[in-house]
């Protein structure tokens, strides 16, 4: 056996458990071990003489007695009189009462004259002392090691089938059987101050105390980030080896260049400049461009990314723009025909719905915009130089790299209107390089937003009835679901929502509903409806996150909004403001408790997202999503493209940046230490075969 084992294979016991562990990411040895504690119980062990109630403790001792006594208890809802099981077991220095309810069978468990360890809260029984028990397990004997009711007791998540107690005898059973090497050079090791490999895997999941736990986790986070950075650095070096891109003229064309952004009706923003400018400077260079650009929803990202096609065009190359959805391939391609096709550049459309064009229709183009049609051999291109890829995130390496191979290594922009981290760009993007448009064009709205206490709700829906009527306001009502979650019941589904709101709250107007599972003509049709007037409220789930650009939409309702990151609800709101109404967002939550928020729960998350009410800037939303729900959480219900990291955490600069440091110390030396090397290259070497 090996960290590399399947799991499958050792024996009856994981075989049993193998689709629960599948489904919770765990397939070898490896992963198991790897399987960290969310947190530890303390549990300290006292002489029964000594004990003081209210203590958390484990005792151990011999068995005396074990009885079940049926008692005359008034709870008999279930028709049942409630049972207890009282154990009582003796050290040294005394007796003492360990009690169960319900709990018949532990009188099978545990029979009298063995040794036991009792893990629990002393409390007050009558007169006497009793041990509430939360945690047992029978000894062999009396000096035999408790590895669930001692000491600090590790604790993992937990699924269906799958439990802590379960958790820890494998563990226990693995790390006595297998043999862990060490594979980082001693010189990292010492100046990251960490501990070996074998002790800090041991220790985690078993640690005497607080520290030594913490010396763990800091070892496994650093191992976690030095893998992905190296990983990093190998597709970085792989991309430039992928060789010489075609440097396109920046100084020759200048004059064309600033005639066209003259043209435009509106006057860039100094972070727009400052970004052409940093694609002007790739595109000048033989190695091909691969730059992430960055900027909040109205930002003017496609702006940028016309300006760099109109540079390719004028070079002799073509641009291949892939968008996520159809509605916002359509958008893409009214908004660059619009800004281009004065200047003599022809631009087409490919998108799934269409049907196919012969081969004496193909299109000459110099611009093709589409989904996923733009890989099928929908677009025949001639001579590819540039690949403009929006919210990059939403499309997997495989598509990405089919979409490049069309041309000779073109130069590559990826988009992105999801505000990014300087922690999580260092980890998931640092073999990118990245522009940010920080500022929002002239003119655009700052939209009003508020968190609205359950109470509020019948009011807020009266003001907005008479915006609707009396200034023809257009409104977004966003639900996070399609259909009702089995485990999150309380979230409306935006179906549901939909029949109650055009029934209970605005029959009086017309609304639309939209969601991922429509077709596409049926989504074109609804947003078509929407934007000519048609429907005053267009319920919808997330897929308006990406793209929906209706200048009149003026109200936007998140309904579960605590279901959202910070970022995610700043992209939603983004949908309104984009006209000269002033504009308004309501934050809808349900977490309240009679009539608002007054529970511990609910004001924890008012506060949250009352950040949305005094902030507007996405980058500064997602850095303080961070740090209040952690990476997980911070994107909500709707975001792709995280990095999974099981135990190192995306807020820990400091450890991202020694890992990052170490990485580049290991780059040109990975051949010297060939377990460290297969890691990096279980990672990295699938998306470099696939790009």
């Amino acid at each position: 056996m090996d960290l590399k084992t399947p799991l499958a294979l050792l024996g009856p016991t994981f075989r049993m458990k193998r689709a629960v562990l599948l489904k919770v990411g765990l397939e070898t040895v490896e992963d198991f071990l790897l399987y960290i504690p969310f947190r530890y119980e303390n549990y300290h062990v006292s002489k029964i003489g000594i004990l003081q109630f209210g203590e958390q403790v484990t005792v151990q001792g011999k068995v005396v007695s074990a009885t079940n006594i049926f008692t005359h208890s008034s709870l008999r809802s279930s028709g049942r009189a409630l049972t207890i099981q009282k154990i009582t077991v003796q050290d040294d220095t005394g007796k003492i009462d360990a009690i169960f309810f319900n709990q018949k069978f532990i009188l099978s468990n545990i029979r009298k004259g063995e040794f036991v360890s009792f893990a629990g809260r002393v409390e007050k029984f009558g007169s006497k002392k009793t041990l509430s028990v939360r945690s047992y397990e029978v000894l062999s004997n009396k000096d035999a090691e408790a590895i669930h009711t001692t000491g600090l007791v590790p604790v993992y998540s937990e699924t269906r089938g799958l439990f802590s107690k379960w958790i820890r005898n494998r563990i226990k059973s693995l790390l006595e059987n297998i043999r862990i090497s060490e594979y980082l050079p001693e010189n990292i090791r010492s100046e990251n101050n960490l501990i070996d490999l074998p002790t800090a895997i041991r220790t985690i999941h078993f640690p005497k105390t607080f520290e030594e736990a913490e010396y763990a986790r800091a070892r496994l986070s650093f191992d976690e980030l030095l893998i992905k950075h190296t990983a990093a650095l190998i597709r970085k070096k792989e991309w430039e080896k992928r060789g010489k891109a075609i440097p396109f003229e920046i100084e020759k064309h200048g004059a064309k260049v600033a005639e066209l952004i003259k043209s435009l009706p509106f006057e860039l923003t100094s972070s727009q400049k400052r970004a052409a400018n940093e694609i002007f400077e790739d595109l000048s260079k033989s190695i091909p461009m691969n730059r992430l650009l960055e900027g909040d929803v109205g930002s003017g990202k496609t702006v940028v990314a016309a300006i760099a096609a109109y540079v390719a065009f004028l070079n002799g190359y073509q641009t291949a723009f892939m968008a996520p959805t159809e509605i916002l391939a359509n958008q893409h391609f009214d908004t660059i025909q619009s800004i281009l096709e004065p200047f003599g550049v022809k631009v087409d459309l490919f998108t799934s719905s269409q049907k196919p064009k012969a081969k004496s229709q193909q299109p000459n183009f110099d611009i093709a915009i589409g989904t996923h049609a733009l890989i099928h051999n929908r677009a025949k291109f001639d001579n590819l130089g540039l690949v403009v890829i929006d919210e990059q995130q939403r499309f997997g390496v495989e598509q990405r790299a089919i979409l490049r191979e069309k041309g000779t290594n073109p130069h590559l922009l990826s988009m992105t209107a999801t505000p990014i981290p300087r922690t999580i760009f260092l980890t998931i993007y640092s073999d990118l390089s990245l522009s940010v448009l920080d500022e929002m064009p002239k003119g655009r709205q700052k939209i009003k937003t508020w968190v609205v206490p359950e109470e509020k709700r019948e009011k807020g829906y009266g003001w907005i009835s008479d915006k609707i009527r009396k200034e023809k306001s257009q409104v977004f009502i966003v639900c996070p679901f399609i259909e009702p979650s089995e485990t999150l019941t309380t979230v409306k589904a935006a179906k549901e929502e939909f029949e109650r709101l055009k029934k209970e709250v605005f029959p009086n107007f017309r609304l639309g509903l939209l969601h991922g599972k429509l077709k596409s003509a049926e989504k074109s049709s609804v947003i078509k409806k929407f934007r000519d007037g048609s429907i005053n409220i267009l319920v919808a789930t997330p897929v308006i996150e990406v793209g929906i650009d209706i200048p009149t939409a003026d109200i936007m309702i998140v309904e579960a909004a605590e279901r959202f990151g910070l970022a995610q609800l700043h992209q939603l709101r983004g949908r309104v403001g984009r006209g000269e109404k002033e504009s308004y967002c309501f934050l809808f939550t349900q977490h309240h408790h009679g009539a608002g928020f007054t529970d511990a729960t609910s004001d924890k998350t008012r506060k949250r997202l009352s950040y949305l009410q005094t902030i507007d800037n996405g980058p500064e939303l997602a850095e303080i999503d961070l740090k209040l729900r952690g990476p997980g959480d911070m994107f909500g219900t709707a975001q792709h493209g995280i990095p999974d990291l099981k135990i190192a955490s995306l807020s820990d600069l400091s450890t991202i940046e020694r890992a990052r440091t170490s990485a580049e110390q290991l780059f040109d030396k990975l051949s010297k230490y060939p377990t460290l090397k297969q890691k990096v290259e279980e990672i990295s070497l699938p998306k470099i075969s696939k790009d």
